[in-house]
């Protein structure tokens, strides 16, 4: 698995040293970090620009790119003693995937769950969460309704993000849950509305359509992690 990017690479470096294969190289560090980098006794090759663009495929490596030890996502079962779950049905921008798996694991859920989908783009997801996913377990959910059945029988109630739900700020949730986060253009499909037990929203002070899914999903995670509900 290939990373690229300054701040995806020393994290890996500082915290994941034994997963890194390989380092890449095209631009000059310094003789303290290049030395950390010695230390980890794998290939150092240096590329020039061509060829470093070319590796991580036009995408902004800063200079720094790795081949690191696969990272896989988790089951869905191994979730169900977490308290609060966050899933994604139909976010399929991977920027908005990347900044809601970093709110999540800033805010102190258990685990992201991606709805509808049999494997999880971890490159991708590593790359936009800038390395929290890393630090969050991510599990794939082929089915969001089979997904939705199998937590309720593990003692989870379902809440789903909606413009017309009840105000985060008074909505009575339970201890354990799972916040469902759909796409900004067709949101959460009726047949997965009618699974929930509950739909929540933010309260704006000025009118306005909805906030981006990240965003939206920044405030509600503040209000439920921090129990301002």
């Amino acid at each position: 698995m290939l990373i690229y990017g300054r701040q995806l690479f020393l994290h890996v470096l500082e915290r994941y040293p034994k997963r890194i294969l390989s380092v890449y190289l095209s631009k000059e560090c310094d003789r303290k970090l290049f030395m950390k980098i010695a230390k980890l006794n794998v290939k150092i090759e240096r590329l020039d620009e061509k060829k470093a663009q070319a590796l991580a495929r036009g995408g902004n490596h800063q200079g720094f790119l790795a081949e690191i030890e696969p990272v896989a996502g988790v089951s869905l079962l191994s979730l169900k003693d977490e308290k609060f779950l966050v899933m994604l049905c139909g976010v399929t921008d991977m920027g908005n995937t990347g900044a809601i798996v970093r709110s999540a694991y800033a805010f102190g859920a258990g685990g992201v769950i991606i709805a509808n989908v049999k494997d999880l783009k971890m490159e991708q997801i590593l790359r936009s969460s800038s390395a929290a996913a890393f630090e969050i377990p991510i599990a794939a959910a082929p089915n969001a309704l089979d997904a939705i059945n199998e937590l309720k029988l593990s003692g989870f109630s379902i809440y789903a993000a909606d413009i017309n739900g009840e105000n985060i700020q008074h909505a009575a949730l339970d201890k354990k849950m799972v916040l469902i986060l759909g796409s900004e253009g067709e949101g959460i499909s009726e047949r997965i509305l009618k699974k929930c037990d509950k739909t929540v929203g933010i309260k704006m002070n000025r009118e306005f359509n909805s906030l981006n899914v990240s965003a939206a999903a920044a405030v509600l995670f503040d209000r439920i992690c921090n129990g301002q509900y």
